[in-house]
């Protein structure tokens, strides 16, 4: 296989999910399939996005929630057949590509202003 035509393929991989346009500082909810034995199931992870990574099929984004108090971290490939949604709650403004500053804050300073249409 030629590299015009690696290229090709895996521009053709990424494409293939239709998922929508997001970045640090937005509130998404990744909707992915788990596989226990024989069973199915879609569970869903609702969050901040704090970094998107890579290029490709190596493009990879981490989504920050609070669970009972806890600061859960959560990173997804984005070419990953397991994900089956990603739905974009509220666009952010930070003026930060990756904002791991939340990591250190909590209550009302660890908010996101949303961004204005």
């Amino acid at each position: 296989m030629s590299k015009p035509e690696l290229m090709r393929y895996v521009d053709s991989l990424t494409e293939e999910h239709d998922l929508p346009k997001f970045k640090a500082g937005d509130t998404i909810t990744v909707s992915y399939k788990i596989i226990e034995g024989v069973k199915e199931r879609i569970q869903q992870f609702k969050g901040d996005v704090i970094q998107c990574a890579g290029i490709g099929t190596t493009k990879t984004f981490t989504v920050r929630k609070i669970s009972g108090g806890i600061g859960v971290e959560r990173i997804f490939p984005l070419a990953s057949p397991f994900i089956h949604e990603i739905v974009v709650n509220k666009r952010g403004v930070v003026r930060r590509a990756r904002i791991f500053y939340l990591r250190g804050l909590t209550g009302k300073k660890a908010r996101i202003k949303e961004r204005r249409h």
